[in-house]
């Protein structure tokens, strides 16, 4: 779904859409109010999301949905993409966008889409009880037990251990990668949290040394999933 009060900004949108074989456009809407209702009927997979528009703004909306669908911000004033990032969005086009900015957001999309492989369907070739990674000139060896969460800002990565912070030049989907599908799991755009070290779990926050994480409605099943697996084992 597309929601722009714009019609140039729509009608572009519209048409990137229509160019990439693997979306289905399903609605455009100028109103969100009257898109929210939409959404409620017919829900979607993923929402392009003006931020500036009359009556409500796309983050108040974002903020108000109850069940929200993959969202791509779309704005011409960046002073809204930290607070965007909070509310766990996808991407962040700023305007005019490109057909090539565009494509890159639909990829970020897709990403999150494919179902996360189990066990079974994950490599087992890492034997290894550890990692290295870089810390501005060092090498570091970072031992699976040790590791608490995992933090991503950007290109940085914080890696959470009882005894120090680890910040590594890299993103947060190339470290997960590296990661035992088996002992980490992703639980926010920002956070991958170890199964070892979690505390509790309350609502819609996981627990870990003090820290309150929070759990994102684009992984809150998975992540669910992920603990009643190895509950019953």
């Amino acid at each position: 779904m597309i929601v722009d009060d714009e019609p140039l900004a729509r009608s572009l949108l519209k048409d990137y859409v229509l160019k990439v074989p693997s979306l289905n456009l399903v609605a455009v809407s100028p109103d969100p109010v009257a898109a929210m209702e939409m959404l409620k009927a017919n829900p979607v997979e993923l929402l392009f999301l003006d931020i500036q528009m009359p009556e409500i703004t796309g983050i108040s909306l974002l903020k108000i949905m109850k069940k929200k669908p993959l969202v791509v911000l779309t704005t011409a004033y960046s002073e809204y993409a930290l607070e965007s990032y909070e509310l766990d969005v996808v991407d962040y086009l700023l305007k005019p966008i490109t057909f090539q900015r565009f494509l890159q957001a639909v990829d970020k999309v897709s990403s999150r889409l494919q179902p996360v492989p189990t066990q079974l369907e994950k490599p087992t070739a890492q034997v290894q009880p550890f990692i290295f990674v870089k810390d501005g000139t060092k090498m570091v060896k970072v031992n699976w037990d040790d590791i608490l969460y995992i933090e991503g800002l950007k290109d940085y990565v914080t890696i959470h251990t009882p005894q120090q912070k680890i910040i590594s030049l890299q993103r947060l989907k190339s470290l997960e990668e590296q990661l035992p599908a088996d002992r980490f799991i992703r639980i926010h755009n920002s956070f991958i949290v170890s199964l070892n070290a979690i505390e509790s779990i309350q609502k819609n926050e996981v627990h870990i040394g003090g820290a309150a994480l929070p759990i994102s409605d684009s992984y809150r099943k998975v992540f669910r999933d992920f603990i009643e697996r190895n509950h019953l084992q």
